[in-house]
């Protein structure tokens, strides 16, 4: 009897172990964890801009338990994603862009304001290293018109140990956006003197973006972004 007390006492200790690992297990798989990146970036003024200026870098990311943090690349606007099939997925994207005022360009050209611009974002995996991303978003106020970005990213990383992206980016447009920004209206050519000019909608830009986040150890980490961009015929033709 006394052995059989000890083999039930076994079995239950065994039990008690075996669930309170399997509830461990669950809770860990279950835990949401934050990455917090805080910064300053280097900017252009305005689009089109020859000067530069600071500006702040945030971003926050989740994850579940062990899950790695998702990639977003550098430059790629505030999205969450809304539905998942397989390697293809898209949701909704929403950006702020600042404002340009007549003293940011130096001559009496109209004002764009602070523009809200809401949309939608689709994206595609290629195997483990490879993205595609497109973007459309329409501006709310402001320019008040559609603009986009087709994007591809090589992604290199470890965990989250260290993370690299690299890749291309295109950059469209409506005629509304590239007019508001580049564009000279007869009236601002009387204000001013500049010769009037009407771009069309279309590609206006092609770049480059490139990113590399590594951790330090424990809560730290370090992240650096570069981003190239280069205005295409029609918008370089702009006397602004």
């Amino acid at each position: 009897m006394t052995k059989l007390l000890w083999a039930a006492s076994a079995c239950l200790l065994a039990a008690f172990a075996a669930q309170s690992a399997a509830a461990e297990e669950e809770k860990k798989r279950r835990s949401l964890d934050a990455r917090i990146t805080l910064g300053v970036e280097v900017v252009p003024e305005h689009l089109g801009a020859d000067d530069v200026q600071l500006g702040p870098l945030a971003n926050i990311d989740f994850r579940r338990g062990s899950d790695e943090f998702v990639f977003e690349a550098p430059d790629e606007k505030f999205g969450l994603v809304a539905v998942t099939l397989g390697d293809f997925s898209f949701g909704p994207a929403i950006n702020i862009e600042g404002s340009r005022r007549p003293s940011d360009v130096g001559a009496d050209v109209d004002k764009v304001s602070t523009t809200f611009e809401a949309g939608a974002f689709v994206q595609y995996w290629l195997g483990e290293s490879f993205r595609l991303r497109s973007e459309m978003r329409h501006g709310i106020g402001g320019h008040d018109s559609f603009v986009g970005n087709v994007s591809a990213d090589y992604v290199a990383r470890d965990g989250d140990k260290y993370l690299f992206s690299v890749g291309p980016r295109m950059l469209f447009s409506d005629g509304g956006y590239q007019r508001a920004y580049f564009g000279v209206t007869p009236e601002v050519a009387a204000r001013t003197g500049l010769p009037t000019f009407r771009p069309d909608g279309g590609i206006y830009g092609v770049g480059a973006a490139a990113s590399l986040l590594f951790q330090l150890g424990g809560p730290w980490g370090v992240y650096t972004f570069a981003r190239y961009e280069r205005v295409l015929e029609g918008a370089e033709e702009s006397p602004l």
